[in-house]
């Protein structure tokens, strides 16, 4: 399947039916699995066969929806989770432990924010936040002898900020640790990180791989390509035996290309139970179908809108990278030259009083929390998921009190910038 390109493996990958089986991914709706005897289910608890026995850790169409995304980002193994949070979090604590060191970019979303500065802090794992524009030599200044990951957004929620990938991983590989990368917004149509150096990648799958607002999820997607035993001295739970499943070491057992995603499976997923619903992993399968042709809808009416708004007056600036004003334009293009996502941030003049008065008179694009759907979602971040956040915190994360975001979705583009101009002329 990786001769064919990424449209047809939305469409193919991860699953195919053999003789007489069903067309579309099962669902395989059970928490456990029967066998014969007790010599063939310990093989799969010794990690020496492959195979199911509860739901819990894995699920067979949770695996083919997996594998249809790791196809897609170019990786040798992936796991759902049961959110995009989910993901992170596994992500992160599966090479970290209580006395590591986490760098990561300020411009993130304020739940992972919020996950890596408050949650984690309290599991004794710190974390130093540089500026996705930082310089090498700040980047490099702000590792640790304890940092185990790296940590980043391609397309940072609301902020739009553009990770520079390639200069983030040198940054992280120079000293011996991993770049994760949440693709959330881009998706792998529009970016595949691990060409660029990334060595994990995050999806919150609820976004636009399910596409739909039907389906909270999420994955983690290795490369394969970080060599865990060249740093054994860091990343103990891959490299030293796991005594809590039988002594395995699994970067010696499973090697570069599957020891991570076994061990976040086999350990994290085992203790944590946060797995996605074979349901939801169906619905997510059908969002995947149709991603490809999708995706360029949305950056379509991302560009109509964020041109429209950069020409009103009551706007202060607008965040989107494919204008070619955006400071991410050029690198934007470097790594998205089919264009990013179609979400939109802008800030009104007015302020926090302008948004609520802007947000009040919007008929067409919802209020709504969620993001990067099929139909236009407008949210005030201040007030909402980034609310945690401190004066300080919002001005360091792009995120200020009158920034508004928009998701455009698959509306006719017209109908959404006729929304948007009414909206406008109501803040007076």
């Amino acid at each position: 399947m990786a001769d064919y390109s990424i449209n047809t493996q939305c469409v193919q990958a991860g699953y195919t039916p053999g003789n007489g089986e069903p067309r579309q991914i099962p669902i395989i709706q059970s928490t456990t699995f029967r066998y014969a005897t007790s010599e063939d289910m310990g093989k799969l608890f010794d990690l020496e066969a492959s195979g199911y026995f509860y739901s819990r850790l894995q699920n067979p169409t949770n695996d083919h929806v997996a594998a249809k995304i790791a196809a897609l980002e170019g990786g040798s193994a992936a796991m759902l989770t049961s959110s995009g949070q989910a993901a992170n979090f596994m992500a992160l604590f599966n090479i970290c432990e209580s006395g590591s060191h986490i760098v990561a970019s300020s411009s993130i979303y304020g739940g992972t924010f919020n996950l890596i500065s408050v949650t984690m802090a309290k599991m004794g794992v710190s974390a130093t936040f540089v500026s996705p524009d930082a310089s090498e030599e700040e980047l490099n200044a702000a590792f640790q002898p304890n940092t185990r990951a790296m940590f980043g957004e391609t397309i940072a929620n609301p902020a739009l900020t553009v990770l520079d990938i390639e200069k983030f991983a040198k940054a992280a590989h120079a000293h011996g640790v991993p770049l994760i990368v949440d693709n959330t917004f881009p998706t792998p149509v529009n970016c595949r990180p691990i060409e660029w150096g990334a060595d994990i990648v995050t999806h919150s799958t609820t976004k636009y791989m399910d596409g739909h607002g039907a389906a909270v999820g999420g994955c983690i997607v290795d490369s394969g390509k970080f060599d865990w035993m060249a740093h054994a001295d860091k990343f103990h739970g891959l490299t030293t035996p796991d005594e809590s499943y039988h002594g395995v070491t699994y970067a010696e057992k499973f090697g570069k290309e599957g020891a991570f995603i076994t061990k976040c499976t086999s350990q994290l997923m085992r203790d944590l139970g946060c797995i996605q619903s074979p349901q939801n992993a169906f619905i997510l399968n059908l969002g995947l179908e149709s991603l490809h042709v999708r995706m360029p809808r949305h950056v379509e009416n991302g560009q109509a809108v964020a041109e429209f708004l950069e020409s009103r007056p009551e706007v202060s600036f607008v965040s989107f990278p494919g204008l070619k004003s955006s400071k991410y334009y050029d690198i934007a293009q470097k790594y998205m030259p089919n264009g990013g996502c179609g979400v939109v941030s802008f800030e009104l003049k007015g302020g926090r009083k302008a948004a609520e008065t802007f947000m009040k008179h919007l008929r067409l694009a919802a209020i709504e929390t969620h993001v990067a759907d099929a139909r236009t979602c407008c949210l005030n971040p201040a007030t909402s998921t980034h609310r945690q956040m401190s004066e300080e915190q919002l001005i360091t994360a792009g995120v200020p009190a009158g920034l508004v975001r928009i998701s455009c979705g698959l509306e006719d583009k017209k109908d959404l910038i006729a929304d948007l101009k009414q909206a406008l002329e109501a803040i007076g």
